[in-house]
């Protein structure tokens, strides 16, 4: 079972992200936490966020532990670009481009479950299926046969359609008369 996250529109560029990324590629989730934790990049911090989210992802939506999760992959693009000019002498401008990244993390187990719920069904939806009965034609030609006893009720039925020609008519008339 995989679980994916994402963090998109960081405002730290790739390059930078990728060699925080590169320490944690591979390793258990929780070991990622830690090393992490001691990582002195502005990116550790986002990136820690983004693991946490990640495995509560696996935990709530697919009753996976945590102690059984690894990072299978961790990738960082490139976003979309701020663009800046920084005054120069002589009249010129310098471009400056403010980078941001989009991160993908991808967490997998280590060994895997013997039953994992389908994605995005709850544990009581699987448990639901699990639990409906077969049911025989003998036992639905008596239930349908108990029902037919009740007496029927009848029911007025509508004119499926407005007739066009006197409603013209009703609006004529009340021209003519004057009345609205």
């Amino acid at each position: 079972m995989e679980v994916k996250a994402k963090l998109r529109y960081l405002r730290i560029a790739p390059r930078k992200v990728r060699l925080v990324i590169n320490l944690v590629r591979g390793l258990d989730a929780v070991v990622a936490l830690n090393q992490l934790n001691f990582t002195y990049k502005r990116t550790a911090a986002p990136l820690a966020k983004l693991i946490k989210s990640a495995i509560a992802n696996a935990e709530n939506n697919f009753h996976l532990k945590k102690e059984n999760l690894y990072i299978k992959k961790i990738t960082a693009d490139e976003g979309p670009k701020l663009k800046r000019w920084h005054p120069r002498a002589f009249g010129r401008a310098n471009p400056i481009l403010k980078r941001s990244s989009h991160v993908e993390l991808i967490l997998a187990e280590k060994k895997p479950t013997k039953k994992t719920l389908a994605k995005g069904k709850s544990k009581k939806e699987e448990i639901k299926k699990e639990d409906l009965k077969v049911i025989k034609s003998e036992e639905i030609k008596e239930k349908d046969v108990k029902e037919d006893n009740k007496p029927a009720v009848e029911k007025k039925v509508r004119k499926p359609f407005i007739n066009i020609k006197e409603i013209r008519d009703r609006i004529i008339n009340r021209s003519r008369t004057g009345t609205k």
